[in-house]
C-alpha cells in the first residue's frame, strides 16, 4: 500500500511539471513562422499584430471569468502579471496560481497520506506550492541578466546610427532587428508604441517598467535630459556605454572576490541535507524516527525554516551589488 501511494504521488507530481512545461513554454519557430506567413498574407506587419495581441491578452488576468474576477479585486496579480512579462513568458497569471495551487494541494495530501501528519504534510505542502514561481522567478533572472549583458551593444548601436546621420527612432528600429532576444524584443516595443503615437518620453518610460534595471534607467534619464537640455547624442550615448562596461568590470571583480563566501554558503545549505541521505542509507530506523515521532516531526519544521532563514542571509551578506 505504501509504494502504491508513493507511485500515485510521483504520477501526480510528474503530470503537474508537465503541465507546467506545456503551459510557461515559449512559441516555436514553427509558429513564429506560421504567424508571419499569415500576417504576410493578411497584409499587415507581423510586429503589429503581436503587439495588438499582446495588449488585448493584457486585459484578463485569468482565461476563467470566475477566477477572474476573482483576481480583479486585488492588486498583487497586476505585479504578478508584470513579474511574468520581464520573465518573457506568454502566460496569464491565473494559471499561474492554478499550478501553484494544484502543486501544492497534491504534495501536501501525498505527505499526509504516507506520513499521517498533517502539519507535516502543510510543512511540505507550501514549498511545493511556490516552485512555479521559483521557475517564473530563475527565467526572469536569466532574461534580465541577457538584457543587461547585450544592453552596452544597444547603446554603440545607437550611437553609432546617430552618428551616421540616422534619427533615434530609426536606430531604435535598427536595434529591434539586429539583435538577438531579448533586447530586440523590447526595444521593437518601445519602437511600435512611438510609431503609433505614443510620445517617446511614455515609450521611454514603458521601457523602465518592463526592465527594471539600472542600466536601463540611466539610460532613459540621458536620453530625457538631453532631450530637454539639447547636447551631443552621440557623445552621451558612448560615455554612458563606457561607465556600464565599467560597472560590468567592478561587478566581475566583486563576484571573484567573493568567490569563497558563496561556496561556503552553499556547502552550510547542503551539508544538512546530505548528511539526512547519508543516514537514512547508513541507519534507515535512526532517520525514519524523525518522520514518525511527533516531536521528531517538529524538530524537521523548525529546522526546514531556519535553514531557509539562514540561506536567505547568508545569500544576502555575499550578494553585493554594484
Amino acid at each position: 500500500m505504501p509504494l502504491l501511494l508513493a507511485a500515485l504521488v510521483f504520477l501526480i507530481i510528474i503530470l503537474i511539471f508537465a503541465g507546467i512545461y506545456v503551459v510557461t513554454r515559449g512559441p516555436k519557430d514553427g509558429d513564429i513562422i506560421r504567424g508571419r506567413l499569415e500576417a504576410i498574407e493578411k497584409g499587415t506587419p507581423f510586429a503589429q499584430n503581436a503587439l495588438d495581441l499582446n495588449l488585448i491578452r493584457d486585459e484578463l488576468l485569468s482565461s476563467i471569468p470566475t477566477l477572474n474576477k476573482m483576481l480583479v479585486r486585488w492588486s498583487w496579480p497586476g505585479r504578478l502579471r508584470n513579474f511574468i512579462a520581464q520573465a518573457g513568458m506568454q502566460v496569464r497569471p491565473g494559471k499561474i496560481v492554478l499550478i501553484s495551487a494544484a502543486m501544492g494541494l497534491a504534495t501536501m495530501q501525498g505527505v499526509r497520506i504516507l506520513y499521517g501528519n498533517f502539519w507535516l504534510g502543510v510543512a511540505a505542502g507550501v514549498p511545493a506550492a511556490f516552485l512555479s514561481m521559483i521557475f517564473v522567478a530563475i527565467k526572469r533572472s536569466r532574461r534580465m541578466a541577457a538584457f543587461e549583458r547585450e544592453f552596452p551593444e544597444v547603446i554603440e548601436l545607437l550611437s553609432r546610427s546617430v552618428r551616421a546621420g540616422h534619427s533615434f527612432a530609426a536606430g531604435l528600429e535598427i536595434v529591434s532587428t539586429d539583435l538577438p532576444d531579448p533586447v530586440s524584443t523590447e526595444f521593437r516595443i518601445t519602437f511600435d508604441e512611438q510609431r503609433f503615437g505614443l510620445p517617446l518620453r511614455e515609450a521611454l518610460l514603458s521601457l523602465c517598467h518592463r526592465v527594471p534595471l539600472v542600466d536601463v534607467r540611466l539610460f532613459v534619464i540621458a536620453l530625457l535630459v538631453q532631450k530637454e537640455t539639447g547636447g551631443n547624442l552621440a557623445e552621451i550615448l558612448d560615455n554612458l556605454a563606457h561607465v556600464i562596461r565599467e560597472r560590468f568590470r567592478i561587478a566581475g571583480e566583486v563576484r571573484v572576490r567573493t568567490a569563497q563566501g558563496r561556496l561556503t554558503a552553499a556547502i552550510l545549505m547542503a551539508l544538512p541535507v546530505i548528511m539526512m541521505l547519508l543516514l537514512h542509507v547508513l541507519d534507515p530506523d535512526y532517520v525514519n524516527l524523525l518522520f514518525a515521532d511527533r516531536l521528531g516531526q517538529l524538530m524537521l519544521i523548525t529546522a526546514a525554516i531556519l535553514q531557509t532563514l539562514g540561506a536567505v542571509m547568508v545569500w544576502r551578506i555575499v550578494k553585493i551589488k554594484v
